[in-house]
């Protein structure tokens, strides 16, 4: 244990005889371990939010999606419309309800967007029609009066729930709930409004990003009677016409188990009426979570290799620096050799200096590594970083290896030296 002190004691004597020369070798690794902290902090911050919105989806969850074929057939004729038909239709709803036995919850969705007008208030939404199951589905909460009914569907009720933004367009001085909205040609009671709820990410090439605050909820078999099926617009001059029926369909299991051998069955049960014009897409969050588990994976590794290079380079300045120092210290060691010091004693004292370089660049590196994510969610609000404790110790201990690894040729030159030749040495 003496021998062991003195030589940290003789060790730290050396580097701070070289104060600047330490203090260079140092940045290295400072700059080694804040990089890789600092890129696997961004690449969290990446993989949660991705992982988020696919659990915001449901990880029990299949979804169908209504998608505009490939071939866009909607071109004008000279005496009217062409009618484009795809998507999913309430015929596929019941088949679905019929052949998968192990479904908790079923949500069909109508989707259709119109100018919501209230008075001298307008502004361009998203209606929806939809079931009471809507608000459970997508982690909505009321904000005033209450959600649609089972009974509002089966009544045809014109009865509309607003989104938040909605509702402070439409009525920004006046409580909403029993007043009246216009969609189209007709008129709809509010009977809730929402809470403000953050809008969701794109997640494959079927589900679009989201924004839930500018919507209104409708009784789907209310937006089935004033709307019909057929959606027809005029642009430049010639009429464009789609026609569909239910913009998607949720499937809810009761288990993360049940998903992948139901959605072969799901598959089976719509994808023959489909198949030619392919204008159904199935989305299943579970399966995305899991891939996108995966590419975080890939890309912490990626990253972390990528960052790991700095600390090589650091590495290798660590190793110059101690075959100088071998250098300069020849003599020195020949005295001590002389004076009764053995082998593993020099080897023992260059690597306690190698590794109190790399041990204060790691500590200071983690410090840089810490604030350099705040730093850069100051300048770019958008773009979340979480520094993780895995990540933290996974740097300190690489700068501490590479330090020992670095050290460990001068300190074995070192102790090989002939104590006669050293003593000679000018």
């Amino acid at each position: 244990m003496g021998r062991l002190t003195r030589s940290i004691r003789l060790g730290m004597k050396s580097l701070l005889l070289h104060k600047l020369r330490s203090g260079l070798t140092v940045l290295g690794i400072v700059f080694g371990v804040g990089a890789v902290i600092a890129m696997m902090a961004l690449s969290e911050g990446k993989s949660r939010a991705a992982q988020e919105a696919i659990k915001e989806l449901g990880a029990t969850n299949i979804i169908l999606r209504s998608v505009k074929p490939a071939q866009d057939t909607l071109s004008s004729t000279t005496r009217g419309p062409s009618i484009l038909t795809y998507g999913l239709k309430y015929a596929d709803y019941e088949r679905i309800l019929e052949t998968v036995p192990n479904l908790r919850k079923a949500l069909p969705i109508r989707e259709i967007r119109k100018e919501i007008r209230r008075g001298p208030y307008m502004l361009e939404g998203r209606v929806v029609g939809t079931t009471a199951d809507y608000l459970e589905f997508n982690s909505l909460k009321m904000a005033r009066g209450r959600f649609l009914t089972e009974n509002d569907s089966k009544n045809r009720d014109n009865v509309a729930v607003l989104a938040h933004e909605t509702a402070q367009v439409l009525f920004p001085f006046e409580n909403p709930i029993g007043q009246s909205v216009r969609l189209g040609g007709d008129y709809y009671t509010v009977v809730g409004v929402t809470r403000e709820r953050a809008s969701t990410a794109g997640i494959g090439g079927s589900l679009a990003a989201q924004d839930y605050n500018r919507d209104v909820y409708i009784p789907l078999e209310t937006a089935r009677i004033r709307f019909g099926d057929k959606v027809i617009e005029r642009r430049s001059g010639a009429f464009q016409a789609e026609e569909y029926q239910l913009s998607q369909i949720t499937l809810q299991l009761g288990s993360m188990e049940e998903v992948m051998p139901t959605s072969e069955v799901v598959k089976g049960a719509y994808l023959p009426y489909h198949s030619a014009k392919k204008d159904v897409e199935m989305t299943i969050p579970y399966d995305l979570l899991l891939a996108a588990q995966r590419e975080a994976f890939q890309g912490k590794l990626l990253l972390g290799c990528i960052a790991a290079i700095s600390l090589l380079v650091g590495g290798i300045g660590i190793m110059n620096i101690m075959l100088a120092t071998v250098t300069e210290r020849t003599r020195e060691i020949g005295i001590r050799r002389a004076l009764g010091a053995k082998r593993r004693d020099i080897t023992q004292q260059f690597l306690i200096e190698t590794v109190v370089l790399s041990g204060v660049g790691g500590l200071l590196g983690v410090a840089l590594g810490v604030l350099m994510p705040v730093f850069i969610q100051v300048w770019l609000p958008d773009q979340k970083a979480y520094v993780t404790t895995e990540s933290v110790l996974l740097a300190f201990a690489i700068s501490v290896i590479v330090g020992l690894l670095s050290g460990l040729y001068p300190a074995v030159r070192a102790a090989a030296m002939d104590p006669i030749e050293a003593l000679r040495h000018e």
